[in-house]
């Protein structure tokens, strides 16, 4: 599957669990429910997978966490904030640079509507 197909089903579980849900819950909670239906789905999900950093030969095992990492290919970092900051949009594309990700997907729970809370972020896709 490509990442393009991958991320059509992401963002329309995102969609069903905003719509069932809605906004004001913890980030974690929609996080565990993200990887339930995705597992559902049959996709290969990870959730908070260590990724390591590596710095001058100097390997630091967990350089980030990435809250989702599916089929090896997109990186989901899930917020339910007030406001998506600038620097959320930096931390997902330094995410996908050292994981080797080409596609990531920055989703805040925390809106109205749903639609205006996902940012499409990609490196070299």
């Amino acid at each position: 599957m490509t990442e393009n197909e991958l991320s059509k089903i992401i963002v329309d579980t995102a969609f069903e669990i905003h719509y069932q849900l809605g906004p004001g819950l913890l980030e974690s909670v929609y996080e565990e429910i993200m990887y339930a239906e995705l597992l559902s789905k049959g996709l290969i999900v990870e959730k908070q997978k260590a990724v390591p950093v590596i710095w001058k030969g100097l390997k630091m095992e967990v350089g980030f966490r990435a809250d989702l990492i599916v089929e090896n290919k997109v990186v989901i970092e899930l917020k339910s904030v007030v406001e998506i900051s600038p620097v959320h949009s930096k931390q997902v594309l330094t995410y996908l640079k050292l994981s080797g990700c080409k596609l990531g997907l920055l989703i805040n729970f925390n809106e109205p509507l749903i639609k205006s809370g996902i940012t499409r972020i990609v490196n070299n896709l």
